[in-house]
């Protein structure tokens, strides 16, 4: 669903009443304000609707591509949220999960934090974000989950292995193993840049997607009027699974 960036608000879905943990992913790549990272103000927000409905643990969980701390950016963004646990991939324990598709595109299993699997609600945020041309949405914005020291050289910053593999069928696979239960696209202003960095275009567009992770994506990519790879290998996945 696409609304009003003006008018939002979270209205929590009853099922986060039953939750004992809800974890969230924001994106919170570099120590750089929004539109290039997921704003304080949009996870106040998120918090602020959790709260309404629920006591449950609320976790904020990311990490970094080169595996430095990550806590110096929660700082530098303002996430400090009163009764909210802020988490590092890198110091988490990690836990070998099978891909549940019969033929994996990719990766057959993938090493996340355990944190992830114990949490009764997964909510991945992030901001919109135009990158060489691809979108780094909901989904995409997972890929922090994964410590970059098991997948690549994390002196030179990133997943070497996984983009070798092809990262489209890469983020299909973690879709599918990472199940996550909503997506929102902070969505007020849109980033554009040739490459990571804090540095590029931004443009007014007033919106917010939310939720399935799937389903946001695919809206947020209509919207920018960009195709996506990933998108069309879920499908077609999905449809192997309901055969």
């Amino acid at each position: 669903m696409r609304f009003d960036a003006g008018n939002f608000y979270f209205k929590a879905p009853s099922i986060i009443s039953r939750a004992r943990r809800v974890l969230i992913k924001p994106n919170a790549c570099c120590p750089v304000p929004y539109p290039v990272t997921t704003s304080r103000e949009m996870l106040s927000v998120i918090i602020e609707g959790i709260r309404k409905i629920s006591d449950a643990d609320i976790l904020l969980l990311d990490g970094t591509q080169t595996g430095e701390p990550i806590y110096p950016l929660y700082q530098a963004l303002g996430y400090d949220f009163p009764r909210v646990l802020t988490l590092d991939v890198k110091d988490c324990i990690w836990v070998e999960v099978d891909n549940p598709l019969p033929k994996p595109l990719a990766i057959p299993t993938f090493w996340v934090p355990n944190v992830v699997l114990s949490s009764d609600y997964l909510i991945s945020v992030s901001p919109l974000k135009v990158i060489g041309g691809a979108g780094h949405l909901s989904i995409r914005n997972l890929l922090t989950l994964l410590p970059s020291g098991k997948y690549g050289d994390s002196s030179r910053g990133g997943w070497d292995e996984l983009y070798n593999l092809g990262i489209e069928k890469v983020l299909t696979d973690l879709y599918f193993t990472l199940p996550f239960d909503m997506g929102i696209i902070e969505a007020r202003q849109k980033f554009s840049s040739q490459q990571e960095s804090g540095k590029g275009e931004i443009e007014e567009c007033g919106q917010v997607f939310i939720g399935d992770p799937f389903q946001t994506d695919l809206e947020a990519s209509r919207y920018l009027g960009i195709k996506m790879g990933y998108l069309d290998l879920i499908k077609e996945a999905e449809a192997v699974l309901e055969i």
